[in-house]
């Protein structure tokens, strides 16, 4: 193994000291190892921003983990590109549906059968403003979901909370939007 040493630290060491919870080397871990990742991610995103998005969330997520990493079993560069595969499989999946979900509005705004396309925008309209009543934690868990794209988990870990509590959120969540909805809906006709 080639021990690197652009610190003060060898990559043994900085590996130790990372899975230990020392702060210095994180620090130090990304200076070393931020453009690697950032390098794999653009070449696999061809996107530097979402290259940039997925290098920081890698870190967040290693720091995060850091108690699942064990310098016995690999070195520390290769469980962050192990990391960042993950979440460039996720960014990718993201852009799909971000692109399935614009493709889907263009079509139903555009083949709206007999409807008038204001009738999309409205109903967009009604929806924001649904959404806006909703209690704080609901509603910011909505958007991350709907409008960023984030998985429940990635929610979950955005806000540091149990993946139990976002699904609640969002089941909750989504059942009083469909009542008001419908009840909104009702009450208009």
């Amino acid at each position: 193994m080639v021990a690197w040493v652009t610190g003060t630290r060898t990559d043994a060491e900085l590996a130790e000291g990372f899975a230990r919870g020392d702060e210095g080397c994180l620090a130090e871990a990304y200076r070393r190892w931020a453009g690697l990742v950032h390098t794999f991610a653009g070449r696999a995103l061809g996107d530097a921003s979402e290259a940039e998005d997925v290098t920081q969330e890698v870190f967040v997520s290693a720091w995060r983990g850091r108690a699942g990493y064990s310098p016995d079993r690999g070195s520390l560069p290769g469980w962050l590109l192990g990391i960042a595969r993950r979440r460039i499989a996720d960014a990718l999946r993201a852009r799909s549906s971000r692109q399935d979900k614009a493709r889907r509005a263009a079509g139903a705004v555009v083949d709206r059968p007999g409807g008038d396309p204001v009738d999309g925008v409205v109903d967009s309209v009604l929806v924001m403003d649904e959404l806006c009543a909703l209690p704080q934690p609901q509603q910011q868990i909505l958007r991350l979901a709907f409008y960023h794209d984030f998985t429940q988990a990635q929610i979950a870990e955005r806000l540091d909370l149990p993946l139990g509590t976002v699904k609640t959120h969002v089941r909750r969540s989504l059942g009083r939007l469909r009542t008001r909805m419908e009840t909104d809906g009702d009450g208009a006709r």
